[in-house]
């Protein structure tokens, strides 16, 4: 399995956390730590060479001049 795999499946289990979370401020960390895992995985498709830069950069929401 890869490691983006891997993080997305951590990805989700803190969604499914933050479903059952008993607090506000609880289902706030899972959502955060969610996101944390997503780009961690966003990422690792960069450095394997599956995820062109700038589309890396347009998923986070930052729009950057075309590398080439």
């Amino acid at each position: 399995m890869k490691q983006s795999e891997l993080f997305r499946e951590n990805a989700e289990n803190c969604a499914q956390l933050a479903e059952g979370a008993a607090s506000e401020p609880l289902f706030n960390r899972y959502k955060r730590m969610e996101a944390a895992w997503l780009a961690l995985a966003k990422e690792q498709d960069w450095l394997d060479g599956e995820v062109a830069p700038t589309r890396i950069a347009i998923a986070n929401g930052r729009a950057r001049a075309k590398l080439s």
